[in-house]
């Protein structure tokens, strides 16, 4: 069953970002979210969860309501100087479960602890968040988002600045709760090595170029259509069932000197 589908949506601000659009979360699934930075994948997500409103098109809810959100933001949108306890943030994550007037009780500070616990930061509990590391903040954001009994977890950039193997370890954790807790999943990188053999489905996304698709992982991450997200030559190999991306060096022309020379990018 679908938990979310947009339906010939067209999303944006005041102008559209993309072409109207089809997308559908599935329950179980794990759909990545590609594309370049400034590609308009943040408010693709916004438009998904009821953030953003539509300029065209249906958001629909199949089984009736909005799911159960668990969010992970970007690191570096957040006030690490926050005068919280790393308690007190994961606590936030259950404001969504609590009745009307009705405030944080011992069995909301339970299921805190546990979530950090599981996560494998509980002794952080009575840190205050400034004092915690780049990745011990994000495992506790992750904390937050397990805490409020999620249908649907949701990491907008949650590798960003990680080196590769701490970006695998954290991705190895969302797909060990994602089995836990039986939960579908939507991550949104520009990060290749994060989508590889990870999602079972992938949409690619670039509003300069005016481009959207979706489908099943095996069929989106080729080097035809990356090469075409990326605008450059993209190759794709499997190395002991793993999926190895590299996105090949542009060749520019100078002007000067009427000889090519190839971009780092």
């Amino acid at each position: 069953m679908d938990l979310v589908r947009l339906e010939r949506a067209v999303i944006g601000y005041r102008t559209p970002l993309l072409p109207p659009l089809d997308l559908s979360v599935r329950s179980g699934s794990t759909l990545g979210v590609l594309g370049p930075n400034g590609a308009g994948k943040t408010a693709l997500l916004k438009s998904m969860l009821g953030l953003l409103p539509l300029l065209g098109g249906r958001l629909v809810f199949p089984t009736g309501r909005p799911p159960r959100v668990g969010y992970v933001p970007q690191r570096d949108r957040l006030d690490q100087s926050w005068p919280l306890s790393v308690l007190d943030v994961v606590l936030m994550g259950r404001t969504s479960l609590l009745g009307p007037l009705r405030r944080f009780g011992p069995e909301d500070r339970k299921q805190a602890r546990e979530a950090l616990e599981e996560i494998g930061v509980g002794e952080l509990a009575e840190r205050p968040l400034y004092a915690l590391s780049g990745g011990q903040h994000q495992r506790v954001l992750i904390a937050r988002a397990i805490a409020a009994e999620p249908e649907l977890l949701v990491l907008d950039e949650p590798t960003s600045a990680m080196d590769p193997a701490a970006e695998r370890v954290l991705l190895e954790l969302v797909e060990r709760l994602k089995r836990a807790h039986n939960l579908s999943v939507v991550l949104v990188t520009h990060q290749l090595t994060a989508v590889a053999g990870f999602a079972t489905e992938v949409a690619l996304v670039d509003r300069a170029r005016g481009l959207f698709e979706i489908g099943p992982a095996r069929e989106m991450m080729t080097p035809e259509r990356l090469g075409r997200l990326y605008g450059r030559e993209v190759r794709v190999a499997e190395l002991d069932g793993q999926i190895a991306i590299v996105i090949a060096r542009a060749v520019e022309h100078d002007a000067g000197d009427g000889r090519s020379r190839e971009d780092a990018g």
